[in-house]
């Protein structure tokens, strides 16, 4: 299958290696992979901050750079729940709806369409599983805490064969970061306030580092922790999914 590689801007700039170790990981997994060269933002921040009329050059640009391929895949729950929801065009709303149905998060896309349940790599480390909100109550990545039903987690069974790793059980596993997009500009103390609570559960389980499926709420985090002067490292899930087994 003939693979779009959608990455995130903020990855690309400030997150190079998350970018890379997603496109060495789904070739592993037999993918052919491609990067578009003129992909750009995707619109989500204009989209939170109230100016969606704002993202129609996006959705062209990002119509033009994907159309071609099968599957369109992404290591941001949060861009890809952007997409899913709100690309459109008027020269080509048919094309854009058909392309909606395409994208995927990234262990979205190794679960349900590549059918993988286990992947091998090593990472002996103790981790903390960091739950982002777009992820689990946008793109049901996993199950909500609140409703009495059974658990699954596509991130966290993914993780389960990685040599070394002990997958902590946190205290409250979906909490959300803080981040919010440009939220965190806009309530800047707010957004850091529940950022402190998050980590606090993660050092109160000793976690050497703390992982999710999106690089925002990571960076967030991650920002945090280094005022803060903490050990605690911060490492995007493919990162770990892509390390190698000894």
């Amino acid at each position: 299958m003939k693979i779009g590689l959608f990455i995130p801007c903020y990855v690309d700039q400030f997150y190079p290696k998350v970018g890379i170790a997603t496109y060495e990981l789904l070739q592993k997994l037999g993918c052919e992979v491609h990067f578009p060269m003129g992909q750009t933002c995707c619109g989500q921040p204009m989209a939170n901050s109230g100016y969606q009329y704002l993202t129609k050059g996006c959705d062209a640009n990002f119509i033009a750079n994907f159309a071609e391929f099968d599957y369109i895949v992404c290591p941001s729950g949060s861009c890809v729940l952007h997409v899913k929801e709100h690309l459109h065009d008027q020269k080509q709303e048919e094309l854009a709806a058909e392309m909606r149905k395409k994208v995927f998060e990234l262990t979205e896309f190794i679960t349900d369409i590549l059918k993988v349940d286990s992947i091998d790599g090593n990472f002996p480390y103790r981790v903390g599983m960091h739950v982002s909100c777009h992820g689990q109550r946008g793109l049901k990545l996993s199950q909500m805490t609140e409703l009495n039903a059974p658990f699954f987690s596509k991130p966290e069974q993914l993780l389960h064969n990685i040599k070394g790793l002990d997958l902590v059980a946190l205290s409250r596993k979906d909490e959300c970061c803080g981040f919010g997009g440009t939220f965190c500009v806009t309530e800047e103390a707010v957004s850091v306030k529940i950022g402190q609570d998050r980590i606090r559960d993660h050092e109160n389980h000793h976690v050497d580092y703390i992982t999710g499926g999106d690089m925002s709420c990571l960076m967030h985090l991650e920002g945090i922790l280094k005022r803060q002067k903490s050990p605690i490292k911060t490492i995007h899930i493919a990162e770990i999914l892509n390390s190698m087994e000894n």
